[in-house]
């Protein structure tokens, strides 16, 4: 990958957000492939599109950009919150990347978080407009990718550093069985896999994860058997190649080189 913006194609162009959008779409287009399937180049959407930027040809997955000048942080600002919420929760949200890029126009960061990670609980409600504003009591929102579990930011390039490909495409392709499952059963699957991340050391055991049963009868307040669901969720995981069982109630974290 080519890690920096080509400043020439902006010639003619006044407004800094637009010299951004253009570079930034210019970049993913000639540098970036599918996450999901390894394909390349990636194919941009017509001007305007309301739900995605880019799609691959080849399994036409579909994918929104956002990016910024500076350091990656947690919360990124977002459109309208209604429509946010809508579109998060319809059959062809898209999943997301995020890039960032420093003054001298080189990229530092460009992950993607899939599709299914994105939930009601990540995107964050702004105050409403004024009344004497153009747009009087618009809401907008916030992306909060801090709430997004480890598993799913998926580095592309961290640090300016590019990830090999095939982790990428494992990394993506490892929670793909979470598109299949209905909004309850993700929401616990997900809940759980931020359980293991709190969890300060690689190796856990039941008791370590069981700690946060009171958290999660707040979250779960008619389930009355929240150990046994707890058990449940770990053994998808394990499954699913996303924790390890080493035995004698006790699990291992599988890292990737890019998470």
């Amino acid at each position: 990958m080519n890690l920096n913006l080509k400043s020439s194609i902006a010639k003619g162009y006044s407004s800094n957000s637009q010299i951004a959008r253009l570079l930034t779409e210019n970049w993913v287009l000639n540098n970036s492939y599918c996450p999901n399937c390894g394909n390349l180049p990636l194919n941009e959407f017509e001007n305007n599109r309301p739900v995605a930027d880019f799609y691959c040809k080849k399994c036409n997955e579909e994918f929104e950009l956002k990016s910024k000048n500076g350091i990656l942080f947690n919360k990124i600002v977002d459109g309208a919150y209604d429509t946010m919420i809508k579109r998060i929760n319809s059959e062809n949200n898209p999943n997301f990347f995020f890039l960032t890029y420093s003054k001298n126009l080189r990229i530092e960061n460009f992950l993607v978080i899939p599709k299914q990670f994105f939930t009601n609980d990540i995107i964050v409600k702004r105050k409403p407009l004024s009344l004497s504003a153009r747009r009087a009591e618009w809401i907008g929102c916030m992306i909060d990718i801090s709430n997004v579990v480890e598993a799913g930011k998926i580095f592309l390039i961290r640090d300016s550093k590019v990830i090999d490909r095939k982790i990428v495409k494992t990394a993506f392709n490892k929670t793909l069985f979470l598109r299949k499952k209905s909004t309850e059963s993700k929401g616990w699957i997900l809940d759980i896999m931020q359980c293991v991340d709190e969890i300060k050391k690689n190796d856990f055991n039941l008791n370590d994860i069981y700690q946060f049963e009171n958290k999660l009868k707040l979250k779960y307040p008619n389930n009355n058997f929240i150990k046994d669901k707890i058990r449940q969720q770990l053994q998808i995981l394990r499954d699913k190649g996303i924790i390890e069982f080493i035995g004698s109630g006790k699990y291992r974290k599988i890292k990737y080189g890019n998470i």
